[in-house]
């Protein structure tokens, strides 16, 4: 327009007498450190974290700034049209398919929202695309971003290895990747910018009150009309009626955090100002994630299988066949199994066959099925895991070992077998596997007030059996002197807590002590091999857990009073062996017990208040979420012994 942009130095950095501001990675470490701090008082709080996206507000003190992360290209070691998905806590996103290639380029990329205390390990998976068939994953890798993060570039380009999805140790090819983090005050300006670049009809960079009163009338409030001429003439130094853009969208954005002028979001229309400021520009800034000159990857997916299902998935979602969702299932939505990931805060999907599903489906979710249960089936299920039983015990059930693993390739790690695959004689043999020595450390091992996890296993906790039924336990007669049958029950077990421990067939089926004690007596009860699969369990149909065949053992303690051990047999489960004996002193994290072939549970009954469960297994139970542990990773602590400090607290880890 002819003219100089009226430029000021009132927010410049680093004059006489001035220390300079910190840089972005400075304050980037800031909130990290301050992560770290808090979590010294709450037990269990680095796993507690909700990801933007599900409804939750971002606390100012837990948001680390938005990360813009691109996935550039493959390199690998065959010719196909692939797809890559980034997971990151519960949102997946997709490219879009690359050419039939060896060496795929995406160059797409998407915003995602850092918490302090939130998900930080993003999974980037690449699949193979059928016409027909389901897509096939081929390689992943796994990058922290608070690691790569806070490296002193401004944005960071990175090659890293795929691996195969059956073992870390093998590489498949590689993915060149890209971040940048957007600190909080940067992130405040470019919204600003990105809101005045709407009214930039020249596009010279440059805005006059007349485009500036514009954008405030359309999307301002009543506010924004009375200081519409106070920012413009703060921002136009010279009097000309022109000024820049980027220093203007300055000003905006300070007086939006002092007091907001925009009352709906430019993009989607959404009213503004539910929550609080900061999450007002957070909602602005991903909405305006179109237009930046690459692509952006497609977002709405829960999983990375679920991104990576082509038209035959989207057909039977749109027939109601199938649909993704988190919490109870019942019905056709019964299909999909998720759970949350503990160790890297996303969401993940259940491998399970399709037509298991509908057999599932059709037994335990309607009135049909509970008229064959109680006319035959029940003995039909118990004759059938016996005859498999002794299948999978025979020499030639050695030849379903491969295909086993291949069905769960990317759900069995080979790397952490104690025994080479070549030294198993039957698949017995092999699914009651042992690991390698220290593949399952044991948090806080020398402090007996600490309680761990009990199996390989998704999980679910509650403070009573109300909260169990109400959130989880569907059949029609559940209780807890049921479950431990007239032998073993007490008022206080009875009035107690329970935590489920649910093995699917691909877990290590080895299970664990969970506290320090002295085993007190062991009660075999007989019953049904009903499936302890969710369909089943969430099923008002059936009682899975008081009518299966099970083991009660207690172990007394000093710290949590008496503990209640159930090992559930399920469907295709052959036996349910012991390592310990009565009056035996196991330590937690000893090796308690396995099953033979098929799905399976335990379930730990505490005394009333004597346990409090870390504080992200109860919230992911509260919304009927199942939790991914292993063996060894923090339970809960003993609320009957105070001694530990939270200095303490904060060495014993998850793992």
């Amino acid at each position: 327009m002819g003219h100089s942009p009226s430029r000021h130095n009132a927010c410049a950095a680093g004059g006489d007498g001035e220390s300079p501001l910190p840089s972005r990675f400075e304050r980037f470490r800031r909130r990290l450190r301050l992560r770290h701090r808090d979590r010294a008082g709450r037990p269990g709080g680095d796993a507690h974290a909700s990801e933007s996206g599900t409804g939750r507000a971002i606390a100012v003190d837990e948001f680390a700034g938005i990360a813009r992360i691109r996935i550039v290209k493959a390199d690998m070691q065959f010719k196909d049209k692939f797809i890559a998905c980034l997971s990151l806590g519960e949102r997946t996103y997709r490219t879009e398919k690359s050419d039939n290639t060896s060496t795929p380029v995406w160059n797409s990329e998407k915003k995602v929202v850092v918490e302090t205390n939130g998900p930080h390990i993003a999974r980037i998976s690449v699949f193979e695309t059928n016409r027909f068939s389901k897509n096939t994953l081929v390689g992943y890798c796994e990058v922290d971003l608070f690691e790569l993060l806070t490296k002193d570039l401004d944005e960071h380009s990175e090659v890293l290895s795929l691996l195969d999805p059956s073992s870390s140790a093998t590489i498949v090819g590689s993915i060149s990747i890209s971040c940048y983090i957007e600190d909080p005050v940067e992130t405040e300006q470019s919204f600003a910018r990105r809101v005045l670049a709407i009214v930039d009809y020249n596009e010279d960079g440059e805005l006059s009150l007349s485009e500036f009163s514009d954008l405030m009338k359309a999307f301002g409030n009543k506010l924004a009309v009375a200081k519409i001429e106070e920012l413009f003439r703060q921002a136009d130094k010279n009097g000309d009626g022109i000024v820049d853009m980027d220093e203007l969208a300055a000003l905006l954005a300070n007086q939006q955090e002092k007091e907001p002028l925009i009352s709906n979001c430019p993009v989607c229309g959404e009213i503004l100002g539910k929550h609080d400021k900061i999450n007002d520009m957070i909602h602005m800034t991903l909405c305006f994630d179109e237009g930046t000159g690459n692509q952006i990857m497609t977002g709405g997916f829960l999983t990375d299988k679920q991104a990576s299902y082509g038209w035959m998935f989207k057909l039977s979602e749109w027939a109601h066949f199938s649909s993704y969702d988190v919490g109870l299932h019942s019905g056709s939505t019964a299909s999909h199994i998720l759970v949350f990931d503990r160790r890297t805060k996303r969401l993940v999907e259940e491998v399970i066959d399709g037509k298991i599903v509908l057999s599932m489906r059709a037994l335990y979710q309607s009135k049909v099925g509970l008229t064959l249960i109680d006319t035959g089936v029940k003995d039909l299920l118990k004759n059938l895991s016996e005859k498999q039983g002794k299948k999978m015990s025979s020499p030639e059930s050695a030849k379903d070992i491969p295909k086993f693993l291949e069905l769960f390739k990317d759900q069995i790690n080979l790397d952490e077998i104690k025994d080479p695959l070549e030294s198993f004689k039957t698949f017995n043999e092999f699914f009651v596997r042992q690991l390698k020595p220290g593949a399952r450390p044991i948090a806080c091992y020398e402090q007996d007030t600490i309680a761990t996890c009990a199996a390989d296993s998704r999980l679910t906790t509650f403070s009573s059996v109300d909260e169990s039924t109400r959130l989880w336990i569907k059949g029609r007669k559940f209780s807890i002197e049921g479950l431990l049958g007239k032998d073993v029950h007490s008022d206080a077990l009875c009035n107690g807590s329970l935590v489920i421990f649910r093995l699917a067939p691909q877990d290590y089926h080895r299970f664990h002590v969970p506290v320090s004690g002295t085993m007190e007596k062991f009660v075999e009860i007989p019953g049904c091999l009903y499936t302890v699969n969710p369909i089943a369990v969430n099923s008002k149909y059936c009682n899975v857990f008081t009518e299966n065949k099970r083991v009660v053992s207690i172990i007394s303690t000093s710290e949590f009073g008496k503990v209640a051990f159930v090992a559930i047999g399920a469907t295709m489960v052959g036996s349910i062996e012991f390592l310990k004996e009565e009056g035996d002193y196991v330590h937690k994290g000893d090796e308690f017990g396995y099953f033979a072939f098929g799905g399976s549970t335990v379930i730990c009954v505490f005394e009333k208040d004597a346990i409090q469960f870390d504080a992200d297994l109860l919230a992911n139970s509260a919304r009927s979420l199942e939790t991914l542990v292993s063996v060894g990773m923090r339970l809960g602590v003993s609320t009957r012994n105070r001694d530990l400090q939270p200095q303490e607290l904060e060495k014993c880890s998850l793992e």
